[in-house]
């Protein structure tokens, strides 16, 4: 199974009607257990609050028990979905065949007001990954979620990710090897806030995405001189 790209969310990403939407939010805070949110607050607040007295072994997603799923949900309610399935699953006690629920996301590098912040972005909108044994019990657990639309995958049985897929969407990135979210474009006007030229306008005339350069014409005495420019050295007018 290949990784959804960003042509296959286009063409697969469930649209939610307008008049589905309150449908939808009345159906995922039904279907939630207040009590069983709060005992997991709680639970979380107290592991907040007392370091153990070891820190957990790491196992990386692919080697953990069960195999990775990827379910279709609506974009921009994957937190609530997600919250409505990890509360179904403690309330039906399939703890022990459904592992994990997941919304893949990636940091990214983003530039704003000229200062260099790393912030988070989901990696595929309108998907959720699920780690888990299948069969019926645990099928009909994920897939009867209000919300879920159905499991990636030809046929009527769900098709595990590879391995490899699974490293690739959820390795952790060190900060030096995020990439920068391009939020320039070529003929954009841009204001230059630090350097020799800051407070100089002008236009960006190339990007270099890899080594997160700009090349920007700059009015400089009514000529317009080409400068090479970091993305965190310009801010959008």
């Amino acid at each position: 199974m290949s990784t959804p790209t960003d042509a296959d969310e286009a063409a697969l990403e469930p649209q939610l009607e307008p008049e589905l939407a309150t449908e939808l939010e009345a159906d995922l805070a039904a279907d939630t257990d207040p009590e069983a949110d709060a005992e997991s607050d709680s639970a979380e607040a107290e592991a907040d609050g007392e370091p153990g007295d070891y820190e957990e072994e790491f196992i990386p997603p692919a080697e953990r028990p069960g195999d990775w799923y990827v379910v279709h949900t609506y974009a921009g309610y994957e937190n609530k979905v997600k919250a409505n399935l990890d509360t179904r699953i403690r309330s039906m006690n399939m703890e022990d065949k459904i592992f994990e629920v997941v919304i893949p996301i990636e940091d990214v590098i983003e530039f704003k007001g000229g200062k260099k912040q790393v912030v988070q972005k989901r990696i595929f909108p309108g998907y959720l990954m699920v780690r888990m044994y299948v069969d019926d019990d645990s099928w009909y657990v994920v897939r009867n979620t209000p919300g879920v639309t159905g499991f990636v995958g030809s046929g009527a049985k769900p098709v595990p990710l590879a391995t490899r897929e699974v490293e690739k969407i959820l390795q952790v990135k060190p900060v030096e090897r995020l990439k920068p979210r391009l939020e320039f474009e070529v003929g954009e006007s841009v204001r230059v806030v630090t350097g020799p030229f800051a407070n100089f306008t002008g236009t960006i005339s190339d990007i270099n995405v890899d080594q997160s350069k700009l090349k920007v014409l700059v009015n400089i005495f009514g000529r317009e001189t080409p400068v090479e420019l970091s993305f965190e050295q310009v801010a959008k007018l």
